[in-house]
């Protein structure tokens, strides 16, 4: 009997060792398509206007939320399983960011201070991977198996995005500029009670996950397709996505000097929090508004 469960316990594990290799070295061996998309793989993101100190009149940051579970923002979102013809915005900064070729940064601090390892990086999914120690079938003693840890996809559900509103006073427009952006885990936690007869309660939490500097990023997001529209021919970058301004999002936060406090910290949740995000939002296009004479 004892047999019998080490050798069912041996044919899971060695399973799912070999499905999470064939997940990740799993390639086309042919054409997967009627032609090869190549547009976007050598295309360089539309540079900045040049811009001096001495011309900014104004300036304001902006941290705001991006919920990737609104319609608008799905092209950001999916898919939350590994397909080799695209990848989600998430899965395309953590794929830069295992080959090194950007920069992870801890969420303690917004600011780029302390750069992350990607081990560090998988912990932070829960994808680390993990040893099972199970007998051998001829008894002659134990038998250790390694399984991969997978990432979530699916559980990132939130970016939180800093940008930097400006007035060029030489060009006469109101720019933004994107500075970092956070992805966010929404996952069910369980948490034990009190009584240890009652049932476990699961409860929602939001991790941070880590920070990139969009600066260094816009390179690899300008060669990473993402869908959009009814068509797949008509290709668009990550890059484009958020330089266009196609997404769906409300403000947490805009500069001040009481500590740059957010909005939940003054006001109560939901509808009210809601309005205070549209005020802001308004005072800044009035701002722009309140430049010209008519």
């Amino acid at each position: 009997m004892k047999k019998t469960i080490a050798l069912f316990i041996f044919i899971v594990m060695a399973s799912a060792v070999y499905a999470q290799k064939l997940e990740v070295d799993k390639k086309s061996l042919v054409q997967d398509g009627i032609t090869k998309l190549e547009i976007l793989q050598d295309k360089d993101p539309i540079p900045y206007p040049p811009l001096r100190e001495s011309d900014i009149f104004w300036s304001r940051r902006v941290w705001r939320v991006i919920d990737l579970r609104e319609r608008l923002n799905y092209p950001l979102y999916y898919p939350t399983e590994v397909v080799q013809a695209r990848k989600s915005f998430v899965q395309t900064l953590v794929s830069a960011i295992q080959k090194g070729t950007i920069k992870a940064y801890d969420t303690d601090s917004d600011e780029f201070i302390t750069e992350l390892s990607p081990e560090t990086l998988r912990s932070r999914f829960e994808a680390t991977d993990r040893t099972v120690v199970t007998p051998k079938m001829d008894g002659s003693g134990d038998t250790t198996i390694v399984i991969h840890g997978e990432f979530n996809w699916g559980e990132v559900r939130e970016l939180y995005v800093k940008e930097d509103w400006f007035f060029d006073k030489h060009l006469s427009q109101m720019f933004v500029r994107i500075i970092g952006i956070c992805p966010v885990r929404v996952y069910a936690k369980e948490i034990q009670t009190a009584d240890e007869d009652e049932n476990i309660e699961p409860e929602m939490m939001k991790k941070q996950l880590f920070w990139i500097y969009y600066p260094d990023a816009r390179k690899i997001l300008a060669n990473a397709s993402c869908f959009v529209g009814e068509s797949e021919v008509t290709q668009l970058s990550f890059d484009d996505l958020f330089q266009k301004r196609r997404f769906s999002s409300y403000i947490r936060a805009i500069s001040n000097n009481q500590n740059n406090r957010q909005i939940h910290s003054y006001t109560r949740n939901g509808m009210e929090a809601m309005l205070e995000s549209e005020r802001l939002k308004q005072e800044i296009f009035n701002f722009e508004s309140d430049l010209w004479e008519y």
